[in-house]
């Protein structure tokens, strides 16, 4: 049996845990044994963006040891895995730190990545037929590389249909510290996104980083939008039960 790190993020544990356990169960259903070591912790990525490099080097190099096996590390976010991919490196370049580092961004992947190029998940869709509308975050686009992979597994949910919605590689305006910094920008790029949504006629809203998915749901709330909002892994999970 394949065994996975997974590694939980702070928004999943702290406001979509359903969504992390979503996560855990479909590499499970894929075949693989999931670690989840207890003493993981953020990414590292608040101070980092935030300009406290030296502080976000501390919270990667906490952290090294707990995903030192060699099993590839999974994660569900576009943002997390980019962090930890391309960033941690880059923070402790000339330190002791960084061949490890670089092996760990070599096994490092986002959920959807990992459940369609190396799993090939089988799906096999339970629900009703359904008209939904994906977002797929900045970084899981531009980072990461991974918007494909996100509706490729949509794709394997035959009653499921993807609606494009205008501007769709737009950012939502969460952008991670940019939505705190930048607060009336953010509130107005979430706007338009959320009436971009609407404008599919998508019956549900989908999303899989959880920062994008409380910035538009909420903001879908405000105006008053009924698109039950869910995480992509969780609305994947419901589908195949």
């Amino acid at each position: 049996m394949r065994q996975v790190y997974f590694f939980g993020t702070c928004l999943v544990d702290m406001f979509y845990p359903d969504a992390g356990i979503a996560g855990v169960k479909l590499l499970e259903h894929a075949g693989c044994e999931v670690n989840y070591p207890q003493a993981q912790s953020c990414c590292g990525q608040p101070p980092f963006n935030s300009g406290f490099r030296d502080q976000a080097a501390t919270v990667a190099i906490n952290q090294l040891a707990l995903f030192k096996d060699g099993h590839d590390l999974v994660v569900p976010s576009g943002s997390c895995a980019g962090m930890i991919k391309h960033h941690w490196p880059e923070l402790l370049a000339g330190t002791k730190h960084e061949a490890a580092a670089k092996e760990l961004a070599a096994r490092t992947y986002e959920l959807s990545e990992y459940l369609i190029d190396v799993l090939d998940v089988a799906l096999n869709d339970r629900g009703p037929a359904l008209d939904i509308c994906l977002h797929t975050s900045c970084s899981a686009r531009r980072e990461m590389g991974v918007a494909e992979q996100g509706k490729a597994l949509l794709a394997r949910l035959s009653k499921v249909t993807v609606k494009v919605a205008q501007y769709e590689t737009e950012c939502c305006g969460f952008g991670g510290t940019f939505s705190v910094k930048q607060p009336e920008i953010s509130a107005a790029m979430a706007d338009d996104k959320a009436k971009h949504v609407a404008a599919t006629g998508a019956q549900q809203f989908v999303c899989g980083d959880s920062g994008c998915l409380m910035n538009i749901s909420g903001t879908m709330g405000k105006q008053g939008m009924n698109l039950n909002p869910a995480h992509l892994y969780d609305f994947v999970w419901e589908r195949i039960q």
